[in-house]
Protein backbone atom coordinates (compact mmCIF):
# COMPACT_ATOMS: atom_id res chain seq x y z
CA UNK A 1 0.00 0.00 0.00
CA UNK A 2 1.42 3.72 -1.05
CA UNK A 3 1.39 5.81 1.54
CA UNK A 4 3.04 8.93 -0.04
CA UNK A 5 0.02 10.59 -0.66
CA UNK A 6 -1.24 10.54 2.62
CA UNK A 7 2.21 11.73 4.23
CA UNK A 8 2.56 14.30 2.28
CA UNK A 9 -0.87 15.76 3.05
CA UNK A 10 -0.35 15.14 6.95
CA UNK A 11 3.19 17.42 6.34
CA UNK A 12 0.83 19.78 4.58
CA UNK A 13 -0.95 19.71 7.42
CA UNK A 14 1.41 19.89 10.03
CA UNK A 15 2.84 23.12 8.23
CA UNK A 16 0.13 25.11 7.71
CA UNK A 17 -1.12 24.49 11.67
CA UNK A 18 2.64 25.24 12.12
CA UNK A 19 2.62 28.39 9.74
CA UNK A 20 -0.61 29.18 11.42
CA UNK A 21 0.61 29.31 15.22
CA UNK A 22 3.78 31.15 14.05
CA UNK A 23 1.86 33.61 12.45
CA UNK A 24 -0.99 34.03 15.35
CA UNK A 25 2.31 34.42 18.05
CA UNK A 26 4.24 36.88 15.83
CA UNK A 27 1.50 39.13 15.43
CA UNK A 28 1.20 41.32 18.57
CA UNK A 29 -0.29 44.97 18.77
CA UNK A 30 2.63 47.16 21.13
CA UNK A 31 3.29 50.06 21.88
CA UNK A 32 5.49 50.20 18.57
CA UNK A 33 2.58 50.29 16.38
CA UNK A 34 1.41 53.55 18.41
CA UNK A 35 5.25 54.97 18.37
CA UNK A 36 5.58 54.84 14.62
CA UNK A 37 2.10 56.73 14.63
CA UNK A 38 3.62 59.31 16.74
CA UNK A 39 6.45 59.65 15.34
CA UNK A 40 5.31 60.39 11.67
CA UNK A 41 2.67 62.55 13.34
CA UNK A 42 5.99 64.98 15.11
CA UNK A 43 7.51 65.13 11.75
CA UNK A 44 4.78 67.22 9.92
CA UNK A 45 2.18 70.30 10.72
CA UNK A 46 0.02 69.53 13.37
CA UNK A 47 -3.35 69.81 12.13
CA UNK A 48 -6.07 71.09 15.07
CA UNK A 49 -9.21 68.56 15.05
CA UNK A 50 -12.40 69.82 14.14
CA UNK A 51 -15.61 70.12 15.77
CA UNK A 52 -18.37 68.09 14.48
CA UNK A 53 -21.02 69.08 16.98
CA UNK A 54 -24.18 70.97 15.59
CA UNK A 55 -24.81 74.08 17.71
CA UNK A 56 -27.81 72.56 20.23
CA UNK A 57 -25.15 69.88 21.31
CA UNK A 58 -22.06 72.38 21.94
CA UNK A 59 -24.01 75.17 23.49
CA UNK A 60 -25.41 72.90 25.89
CA UNK A 61 -25.13 72.86 29.79
CA UNK A 62 -23.37 70.77 32.13
CA UNK A 63 -26.75 69.51 33.88
CA UNK A 64 -28.27 68.42 30.06
CA UNK A 65 -24.77 66.61 29.52
CA UNK A 66 -25.30 64.50 32.05
CA UNK A 67 -28.47 63.59 31.06
CA UNK A 68 -26.53 61.90 27.82
CA UNK A 69 -26.64 58.41 29.36
CA UNK A 70 -25.25 55.32 28.22
CA UNK A 71 -27.60 52.41 27.99
CA UNK A 72 -25.59 49.91 30.51
CA UNK A 73 -27.52 46.65 28.78
CA UNK A 74 -25.43 47.66 25.47
CA UNK A 75 -21.80 47.78 27.23
CA UNK A 76 -19.09 46.76 24.95
CA UNK A 77 -18.05 42.99 25.70
CA UNK A 78 -21.04 42.31 27.81
CA UNK A 79 -21.75 39.30 25.82
CA UNK A 80 -17.97 37.83 26.26
CA UNK A 81 -16.90 35.96 29.51
CA UNK A 82 -14.27 38.77 30.50
CA UNK A 83 -14.41 40.84 34.19
CA UNK A 84 -14.13 43.61 32.26
CA UNK A 85 -16.36 45.54 30.07
CA UNK A 86 -16.46 48.95 28.06
CA UNK A 87 -19.22 52.05 28.06
CA UNK A 88 -19.05 55.17 26.38
CA UNK A 89 -19.11 58.99 26.86
CA UNK A 90 -21.16 61.00 23.75
CA UNK A 91 -19.31 63.83 22.41
CA UNK A 92 -21.66 67.45 23.48
CA UNK A 93 -20.07 70.31 25.80
CA UNK A 94 -16.70 71.37 25.10
CA UNK A 95 -15.87 67.47 24.63
CA UNK A 96 -16.73 68.90 20.72
CA UNK A 97 -14.44 66.47 18.68
CA UNK A 98 -14.18 62.79 18.94
CA UNK A 99 -11.75 60.08 19.55
CA UNK A 100 -11.02 56.96 17.58
CA UNK A 101 -12.04 53.81 19.45
CA UNK A 102 -10.09 50.31 18.19
CA UNK A 103 -10.49 46.72 19.70
CA UNK A 104 -7.15 44.93 20.08
CA UNK A 105 -7.62 40.53 19.12
CA UNK A 106 -5.31 38.24 19.03
CA UNK A 107 -5.30 38.37 14.89
CA UNK A 108 -6.49 41.71 14.53
CA UNK A 109 -7.26 45.27 15.35
CA UNK A 110 -11.00 46.86 14.18
CA UNK A 111 -12.82 49.93 15.06
CA UNK A 112 -15.56 50.42 17.96
CA UNK A 113 -18.48 51.78 15.63
CA UNK A 114 -19.84 54.90 17.42
CA UNK A 115 -24.00 54.74 16.99
CA UNK A 116 -26.36 56.71 19.12
CA UNK A 117 -28.09 53.62 20.01
CA UNK A 118 -25.54 53.41 22.57
CA UNK A 119 -27.40 56.25 23.99
CA UNK A 120 -30.25 57.37 25.89
CA UNK A 121 -30.54 61.09 25.53
CA UNK A 122 -32.97 62.11 28.28
CA UNK A 123 -34.76 65.04 27.67
CA UNK A 124 -31.81 66.87 25.43
CA UNK A 125 -33.37 68.50 22.75
CA UNK A 126 -31.71 66.83 19.26
CA UNK A 127 -31.67 65.97 15.78
CA UNK A 128 -31.61 62.39 15.07
CA UNK A 129 -30.04 62.92 11.72
CA UNK A 130 -27.24 65.25 13.04
CA UNK A 131 -26.27 62.54 15.27
CA UNK A 132 -25.56 59.90 12.97
CA UNK A 133 -22.17 61.48 11.85
CA UNK A 134 -20.38 62.11 15.55
CA UNK A 135 -18.88 59.98 17.60
CA UNK A 136 -17.21 58.54 20.96
CA UNK A 137 -15.71 61.63 23.71
CA UNK A 138 -13.95 59.04 25.84
CA UNK A 139 -14.68 55.56 27.36
CA UNK A 140 -14.94 54.24 30.84
CA UNK A 141 -13.78 50.82 32.31
CA UNK A 142 -15.89 48.73 34.27
CA UNK A 143 -15.21 45.71 36.86
CA UNK A 144 -16.72 44.02 39.95
CA UNK A 145 -14.40 45.75 42.22
CA UNK A 146 -16.42 46.01 45.37
CA UNK A 147 -19.13 43.00 44.55
CA UNK A 148 -18.52 40.05 42.45
CA UNK A 149 -22.06 40.74 41.56
CA UNK A 150 -22.21 43.85 40.42
CA UNK A 151 -19.66 45.90 37.45
CA UNK A 152 -18.27 49.27 39.18
CA UNK A 153 -16.65 52.26 37.06
CA UNK A 154 -12.96 51.50 37.76
CA UNK A 155 -11.58 54.16 34.88
CA UNK A 156 -12.62 56.75 32.61
CA UNK A 157 -10.87 58.58 29.82
CA UNK A 158 -12.22 61.63 28.53
CA UNK A 159 -11.07 65.33 28.10
CA UNK A 160 -7.60 65.61 26.38
CA UNK A 161 -5.15 63.17 27.92
CA UNK A 162 -7.15 63.04 31.49
CA UNK A 163 -7.92 60.22 32.82
CA UNK A 164 -8.85 58.72 36.27
CA UNK A 165 -8.38 55.44 38.23
CA UNK A 166 -10.35 54.27 41.44
CA UNK A 167 -9.52 51.28 43.64
CA UNK A 168 -12.04 49.80 45.91
CA UNK A 169 -14.46 51.78 48.40
CA UNK A 170 -12.90 54.75 46.19
CA UNK A 171 -14.55 57.70 44.65
CA UNK A 172 -13.57 60.23 41.94
CA UNK A 173 -10.95 62.57 42.74
CA UNK A 174 -7.65 63.58 41.46
CA UNK A 175 -6.87 63.28 38.09
CA UNK A 176 -3.91 61.72 35.87
CA UNK A 177 -2.82 63.02 32.19
CA UNK A 178 -0.40 62.17 29.90
CA UNK A 179 1.24 64.94 29.07
CA UNK A 180 1.43 68.57 30.18
CA UNK A 181 3.02 71.46 28.38
CA UNK A 182 3.72 74.44 29.77
CA UNK A 183 1.86 74.55 32.47
CA UNK A 184 1.71 78.04 34.42
CA UNK A 185 3.96 79.79 32.06
CA UNK A 186 2.56 83.31 30.78
CA UNK A 187 2.82 81.92 27.02
CA UNK A 188 -0.41 79.98 27.92
CA UNK A 189 -0.49 76.32 28.57
CA UNK A 190 -1.02 73.45 25.49
CA UNK A 191 -3.51 70.88 26.70
CA UNK A 192 -2.44 66.78 24.15
CA UNK A 193 -4.74 64.97 23.56
CA UNK A 194 -5.65 61.59 22.87
CA UNK A 195 -6.98 61.38 19.62
CA UNK A 196 -6.70 57.80 19.23
CA UNK A 197 -6.65 54.39 21.68
CA UNK A 198 -6.45 50.66 21.22
CA UNK A 199 -7.81 48.48 24.08
CA UNK A 200 -7.12 44.82 24.28
CA UNK A 201 -9.54 42.57 24.36
CA UNK A 202 -9.40 40.62 27.64
CA UNK A 203 -9.59 36.72 28.24
CA UNK A 204 -12.00 35.36 31.00
CA UNK A 205 -9.24 34.80 33.64
CA UNK A 206 -7.34 38.41 32.95
CA UNK A 207 -7.13 40.52 36.22
CA UNK A 208 -5.86 43.66 33.73
CA UNK A 209 -6.89 45.54 30.91
CA UNK A 210 -4.68 47.00 28.35
CA UNK A 211 -5.19 50.53 26.57
CA UNK A 212 -2.82 51.81 23.94
CA UNK A 213 -3.18 55.47 23.03
CA UNK A 214 -1.96 57.72 20.54
CA UNK A 215 -1.45 61.84 21.64
CA UNK A 216 -1.20 64.63 19.87
CA UNK A 217 -0.50 68.61 20.19
CA UNK A 218 0.79 71.59 18.31
CA UNK A 219 4.04 70.98 19.62
CA UNK A 220 4.39 67.22 20.75
CA UNK A 221 3.05 63.95 19.85
CA UNK A 222 3.13 60.21 21.69
CA UNK A 223 2.66 56.50 22.59
CA UNK A 224 0.96 55.10 25.86
CA UNK A 225 0.55 52.08 26.77
CA UNK A 226 -1.40 51.46 30.25
CA UNK A 227 -1.93 48.40 32.20
CA UNK A 228 -4.56 48.95 34.52
CA UNK A 229 -5.46 46.29 37.03
CA UNK A 230 -7.80 46.96 39.55
CA UNK A 231 -7.48 45.93 43.64
CA UNK A 232 -8.14 47.55 46.72
CA UNK A 233 -5.19 49.85 45.90
CA UNK A 234 -5.71 50.12 41.91
CA UNK A 235 -2.46 50.29 40.03
CA UNK A 236 -2.03 51.58 36.51
CA UNK A 237 1.54 50.58 34.56
CA UNK A 238 2.51 53.74 32.12
CA UNK A 239 4.81 53.29 28.90
CA UNK A 240 5.15 56.06 27.65
CA UNK A 241 7.45 57.43 24.00
CA UNK A 242 7.49 61.33 23.44
CA UNK A 243 8.30 63.27 20.67
CA UNK A 244 9.04 67.07 20.33
CA UNK A 245 7.30 68.84 16.78
CA UNK A 246 8.71 72.14 18.56
CA UNK A 247 10.79 74.43 21.09
CA UNK A 248 9.02 74.10 24.39
CA UNK A 249 8.87 76.53 27.55
CA UNK A 250 8.45 72.68 30.24
CA UNK A 251 7.81 69.58 29.91
CA UNK A 252 5.53 67.72 32.20
CA UNK A 253 6.05 64.12 32.72
CA UNK A 254 3.36 62.16 34.80
CA UNK A 255 1.49 64.95 35.45
CA UNK A 256 -1.07 64.64 38.09
CA UNK A 257 -4.02 67.25 38.61
CA UNK A 258 -6.37 68.29 41.70
CA UNK A 259 -7.81 70.34 43.69
CA UNK A 260 -7.51 72.29 47.21
CA UNK A 261 -10.27 74.38 48.45
CA UNK A 262 -9.31 75.17 52.19
CA UNK A 263 -7.98 73.05 54.92
CA UNK A 264 -6.48 72.71 58.74
CA UNK A 265 -3.33 74.16 56.96
CA UNK A 266 -5.43 76.88 55.33
CA UNK A 267 -9.23 77.20 56.92
CA UNK A 268 -11.86 79.24 55.38
CA UNK A 269 -12.58 83.00 56.42
CA UNK A 270 -16.49 81.79 55.80
CA UNK A 271 -18.29 79.75 58.07
CA UNK A 272 -18.90 76.36 56.88
CA UNK A 273 -19.50 73.06 58.76
CA UNK A 274 -16.92 71.42 56.47
CA UNK A 275 -13.77 71.84 58.44
CA UNK A 276 -12.10 70.92 54.94
CA UNK A 277 -12.85 70.38 51.19
CA UNK A 278 -9.83 69.17 48.80
CA UNK A 279 -8.98 66.06 47.07
CA UNK A 280 -5.55 66.09 48.01
CA UNK A 281 -4.06 68.35 51.00
CA UNK A 282 -0.13 67.88 50.32
CA UNK A 283 2.65 67.36 47.47
CA UNK A 284 4.74 64.49 48.66
CA UNK A 285 8.06 63.70 46.98
CA UNK A 286 10.75 60.74 47.39
CA UNK A 287 14.09 61.76 45.98
CA UNK A 288 16.89 60.07 44.14
CA UNK A 289 19.36 61.21 47.53
CA UNK A 290 16.33 59.21 49.37
CA UNK A 291 15.40 62.41 51.25
CA UNK A 292 11.48 62.61 52.02
CA UNK A 293 9.60 66.15 51.36
CA UNK A 294 6.03 66.76 52.33
CA UNK A 295 4.47 70.11 51.17
CA UNK A 296 1.05 71.13 52.17
CA UNK A 297 -0.95 72.39 49.47
CA UNK A 298 -2.71 75.97 49.49
CA UNK A 299 -5.49 77.86 47.81
CA UNK A 300 -3.25 80.74 47.05
CA UNK A 301 -4.70 84.61 45.77
CA UNK A 302 -2.46 84.42 43.30
CA UNK A 303 -0.83 81.81 40.92
CA UNK A 304 2.43 80.03 42.70
CA UNK A 305 4.93 77.82 41.43
CA UNK A 306 6.81 75.83 43.60
CA UNK A 307 10.21 73.76 42.31
CA UNK A 308 11.93 70.83 43.72
CA UNK A 309 15.34 69.92 42.28
CA UNK A 310 15.28 66.16 42.00
CA UNK A 311 17.94 63.59 40.25
CA UNK A 312 16.13 60.66 39.53
CA UNK A 313 13.40 60.93 41.30
CA UNK A 314 11.81 57.62 43.21
CA UNK A 315 8.60 58.76 43.53
CA UNK A 316 5.90 61.77 44.04
CA UNK A 317 2.63 62.45 44.37
CA UNK A 318 -0.54 64.34 45.29
CA UNK A 319 -1.96 62.73 48.51
CA UNK A 320 -4.59 62.89 51.29
CA UNK A 321 -3.83 62.44 54.53
CA UNK A 322 -5.89 62.38 57.11
CA UNK A 323 -8.89 61.16 55.88
CA UNK A 324 -11.03 60.56 58.94
CA UNK A 325 -14.92 60.92 57.75
CA UNK A 326 -14.62 64.09 60.54
CA UNK A 327 -12.06 65.78 58.84
CA UNK A 328 -14.64 66.64 55.96
CA UNK A 329 -18.08 66.03 57.32
CA UNK A 330 -19.60 65.88 54.18
CA UNK A 331 -22.15 62.64 53.29
CA UNK A 332 -22.51 64.06 49.36
CA UNK A 333 -19.07 64.36 47.48
CA UNK A 334 -17.13 61.90 50.60
CA UNK A 335 -13.66 63.84 49.79
CA UNK A 336 -12.57 61.11 52.78
CA UNK A 337 -13.06 58.38 49.92
CA UNK A 338 -11.04 60.05 47.27
CA UNK A 339 -7.45 58.42 46.61
CA UNK A 340 -4.15 59.60 46.71
CA UNK A 341 -2.30 59.57 43.30
CA UNK A 342 1.70 57.91 43.69
CA UNK A 343 4.16 58.26 40.63
CA UNK A 344 6.62 55.49 40.70
CA UNK A 345 8.84 55.67 38.39
CA UNK A 346 10.63 52.63 36.62
CA UNK A 347 14.34 53.35 35.48
CA UNK A 348 16.48 56.59 36.04
CA UNK A 349 14.47 59.95 34.92
CA UNK A 350 17.84 61.80 35.20
CA UNK A 351 18.36 65.15 36.54
CA UNK A 352 15.07 67.69 36.98
CA UNK A 353 12.65 68.98 39.34
CA UNK A 354 9.24 68.19 40.89
CA UNK A 355 6.95 71.24 40.29
CA UNK A 356 4.07 71.69 41.93
CA UNK A 357 1.27 74.91 41.05
CA UNK A 358 -1.38 76.17 42.88
CA UNK A 359 -4.05 78.22 41.35
CA UNK A 360 -6.65 80.55 42.99
CA UNK A 361 -9.73 78.75 42.82
CA UNK A 362 -13.19 79.80 44.49
CA UNK A 363 -14.43 76.81 44.38
CA UNK A 364 -14.48 72.86 44.34
CA UNK A 365 -15.31 72.68 40.86
CA UNK A 366 -12.19 73.74 39.53
CA UNK A 367 -9.27 71.68 39.72
CA UNK A 368 -6.26 74.26 40.81
CA UNK A 369 -3.49 71.78 41.45
CA UNK A 370 -1.18 70.32 39.49
CA UNK A 371 2.28 68.31 40.05
CA UNK A 372 4.62 66.77 37.66
CA UNK A 373 8.33 65.84 36.78
CA UNK A 374 10.31 68.08 34.23
CA UNK A 375 13.41 66.82 33.16
CA UNK A 376 16.82 69.56 32.97
CA UNK A 377 16.98 69.17 29.20
CA UNK A 378 15.16 68.46 26.02
CA UNK A 379 15.90 66.92 22.63
CA UNK A 380 15.92 68.36 19.49
CA UNK A 381 12.58 67.77 17.64
CA UNK A 382 11.51 64.14 16.72
CA UNK A 383 14.34 62.60 18.77
CA UNK A 384 12.12 60.06 21.55
CA UNK A 385 11.93 60.04 25.21
CA UNK A 386 10.91 57.13 26.87
CA UNK A 387 9.45 57.37 30.79
CA UNK A 388 7.75 54.46 32.31
CA UNK A 389 6.09 54.72 35.67
CA UNK A 390 3.40 53.07 38.05
CA UNK A 391 0.99 54.82 39.18
CA UNK A 392 -0.73 53.78 42.72
CA UNK A 393 -4.46 54.64 44.07
CA UNK A 394 -4.63 54.70 47.35
CA UNK A 395 -6.35 55.38 50.74
CA UNK A 396 -3.66 53.76 52.73
CA UNK A 397 -0.96 56.77 52.10
CA UNK A 398 1.32 55.06 55.36
CA UNK A 399 2.28 52.43 52.99
CA UNK A 400 3.44 55.53 50.32
CA UNK A 401 6.36 56.00 53.04
CA UNK A 402 9.78 54.04 54.42
CA UNK A 403 8.64 52.95 57.76
CA UNK A 404 11.62 54.27 59.57
CA UNK A 405 11.36 57.64 58.26
CA UNK A 406 7.85 59.78 59.92
CA UNK A 407 6.12 61.85 57.77
CA UNK A 408 3.75 64.75 58.53
CA UNK A 409 0.58 63.37 59.96
CA UNK A 410 -1.42 67.28 60.27
CA UNK A 411 -0.19 71.01 59.58
CA UNK A 412 -2.75 72.82 61.38
CA UNK A 413 -2.76 76.63 60.84
CA UNK A 414 -3.83 79.11 63.60
CA UNK A 415 -3.83 83.06 64.66
CA UNK A 416 -0.16 83.10 66.96
CA UNK A 417 -0.27 83.98 70.82
CA UNK A 418 1.15 84.37 74.06
CA UNK A 419 -0.70 83.17 77.34
CA UNK A 420 -0.67 85.88 79.55
CA UNK A 421 0.24 85.65 83.82
CA UNK A 422 -3.70 85.35 84.13
CA UNK A 423 -3.83 82.87 81.66
CA UNK A 424 -5.42 84.06 78.80
CA UNK A 425 -3.85 83.80 75.63
CA UNK A 426 -3.07 87.44 73.95
CA UNK A 427 -2.37 87.76 69.85
CA UNK A 428 0.87 88.77 69.34
CA UNK A 429 0.29 89.17 65.52
CA UNK A 430 1.90 86.00 64.19
CA UNK A 431 1.29 83.59 62.38
CA UNK A 432 1.40 79.59 64.32
CA UNK A 433 1.83 76.59 62.46
CA UNK A 434 1.09 73.23 64.26
CA UNK A 435 2.90 70.13 62.89
CA UNK A 436 2.39 66.51 64.10
CA UNK A 437 4.81 63.82 63.32
CA UNK A 438 4.11 60.24 63.25
CA UNK A 439 5.67 57.05 62.31
CA UNK A 440 6.39 53.31 62.87
CA UNK A 441 9.60 53.58 64.01
CA UNK A 442 9.51 56.99 65.79
CA UNK A 443 6.67 55.44 68.00
CA UNK A 444 8.66 53.42 69.66
CA UNK A 445 10.70 55.95 70.96
CA UNK A 446 10.60 56.63 74.70
CA UNK A 447 8.70 59.95 75.18
CA UNK A 448 11.82 61.38 76.94
CA UNK A 449 14.09 61.03 73.61
CA UNK A 450 15.84 64.54 72.81
CA UNK A 451 14.28 65.43 70.17
CA UNK A 452 14.89 68.66 68.34
CA UNK A 453 13.84 70.78 65.21
CA UNK A 454 15.68 72.05 62.89
CA UNK A 455 14.18 75.21 61.04
CA UNK A 456 14.52 77.81 58.88
CA UNK A 457 12.76 80.54 57.88
CA UNK A 458 12.90 82.34 54.12
CA UNK A 459 13.72 86.31 54.20
CA UNK A 460 10.37 87.29 54.52
CA UNK A 461 9.67 85.91 58.16
CA UNK A 462 10.86 85.92 61.28
CA UNK A 463 10.80 83.16 63.53
CA UNK A 464 9.38 83.81 67.14
CA UNK A 465 8.76 80.25 68.45
CA UNK A 466 10.14 77.11 67.78
CA UNK A 467 9.58 73.89 70.03
CA UNK A 468 8.54 70.43 70.13
CA UNK A 469 6.90 68.22 72.55
CA UNK A 470 6.02 64.51 72.46
CA UNK A 471 1.94 63.90 71.66
CA UNK A 472 0.98 61.03 73.59
CA UNK A 473 -2.31 60.53 71.30
CA UNK A 474 -0.29 60.07 68.23
CA UNK A 475 3.14 58.61 70.26
CA UNK A 476 4.52 61.13 67.78
CA UNK A 477 6.25 64.63 67.67
CA UNK A 478 4.30 67.99 67.87
CA UNK A 479 6.41 70.74 66.04
CA UNK A 480 4.88 74.52 67.18
CA UNK A 481 6.42 77.55 65.23
CA UNK A 482 5.20 80.98 65.30
CA UNK A 483 6.34 83.43 62.67
CA UNK A 484 5.90 87.05 62.11
CA UNK A 485 5.67 88.19 58.53
CA UNK A 486 7.68 90.93 57.50
CA UNK A 487 5.87 91.90 53.90
CA UNK A 488 1.84 90.41 53.81
CA UNK A 489 1.65 90.81 50.17
CA UNK A 490 5.15 88.46 49.50
CA UNK A 491 5.11 84.44 50.33
CA UNK A 492 7.15 83.10 52.93
CA UNK A 493 8.83 79.99 53.17
CA UNK A 494 9.47 77.59 55.65
CA UNK A 495 11.31 74.34 56.31
CA UNK A 496 11.88 71.88 59.14
CA UNK A 497 12.60 68.53 60.29
CA UNK A 498 13.29 66.64 63.75
CA UNK A 499 16.27 64.88 64.43
CA UNK A 500 17.67 63.47 67.43
CA UNK A 501 21.49 63.79 67.79
CA UNK A 502 22.73 63.56 64.03
CA UNK A 503 20.13 60.74 63.35
CA UNK A 504 17.64 62.54 60.94
CA UNK A 505 13.91 61.18 62.36
CA UNK A 506 11.18 62.96 60.08
CA UNK A 507 10.71 63.78 56.52
CA UNK A 508 10.93 67.42 55.41
CA UNK A 509 8.01 69.72 56.14
CA UNK A 510 8.35 72.26 53.47
CA UNK A 511 5.61 75.06 53.54
CA UNK A 512 4.74 78.15 51.85
CA UNK A 513 2.91 80.52 53.45
CA UNK A 514 0.96 82.30 50.35
CA UNK A 515 0.98 86.37 49.89
CA UNK A 516 -1.82 87.85 51.98
CA UNK A 517 -3.00 90.22 48.80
Amino acid sequence: MNNKPKLMKLRWVGAAVLFSMYANSSWAFSIDDVAKQAKDLAGKSFEAPKSNLPSQLREMKYANYQQIQFNHDKAYWSKLKTPFKLEFYHQGMYFDTPVRLNEVTANSVREIKYSPEYFNFGNVPHDADTLKNLGFAGFKVLYPLNSKDKKDEISSFLGASYFRVIGAGQVYGLSARGLAIDTALPSGEEFPRFKQFWIERPKPQDKHLVIYALLDSPRATGAYRFLITPGKDSTVDVQSKVYLRDKIGKLGVAPLTSMYLFGANQPTSQVNYRPALHDSNGLSIHAGNGEWIWRPLNNPKHLAVSTFTVENPRGFGLLQRGREFDKFQDLDDRYDLRPSGWIEPQGDWGKGRVELVEIPTADETNDNIVAFWTPESLPEAGKEMKFAYRLHFTRDESQLHSPETAYVKSTLRSTGDVKQSNLVRQPDGTVAFIVDFVGPEMSKLPENTAVTPQVSIGNNGELVENSVRYNPVTKGWRLMLRIRIKDAKQPTEMRAALVNGDKTLTETWSNQLPANE
